[in-house]
């Protein structure tokens, strides 16, 4: 099964793919690293957006998409740009897509009780795909357990 983890940040969509197979885990090749919405956000720059993450996850065969959620309110809040992509993301949802939201203290939880197996240094993604890649790590652990 092949996850995509995903941090809404400002305009972007930071994403990382990360498959399991049979206890293994792969990263498969992919060149976007991130999808972004145009400034304006009008309507139609929210459907190319959702558009283009639908192509992109039909291309990579992703059966889950995993979002950090952000909070709505206090220090870390998140912009109302990111939940206008967030949004956009989970009407993707469907039978062969699922989406769901991964709270902060779940991810923390999860890494806590099953560490990662591999130092994020040594898996040749970018360092700001990081978190995206926790998340997606995240998103088996939970499927799993």
């Amino acid at each position: 099964m092949v996850i995509c983890g995903v941090e809404l940040t400002g305009n972007d969509g930071v994403v990382c793919f990360l498959g399991l197979d049979r206890g293994q885990f792969s990263l498969p090749e992919s060149k976007v690293r991130k999808l972004s919405l145009n400034r304006n956000h009008t309507g139609e720059d929210l459907r190319q957006f959702q558009s283009a993450f639908a192509n992109l996850m039909a291309e990579h065969c992703v059966s889950r998409v995993v979002i950090k959620e952000r909070m709505q309110k206090g220090k870390f809040a998140g912009g109302a740009v990111s939940f206008k992509l967030e949004a956009t993301i989970q009407l993707l949802s469907g039978p062969d897509l699922e989406v769901t939201l991964v709270p902060p203290a779940t991810i923390k939880s999860t890494l806590a009780a099953n560490p990662l197996p591999v130092p994020f240094a040594e898996t040749g993604l970018k360092a700001f795909q990081e978190t995206a890649f926790t998340v997606a790590y995240v998103g088996h652990m939970v499927a799993v357990g």
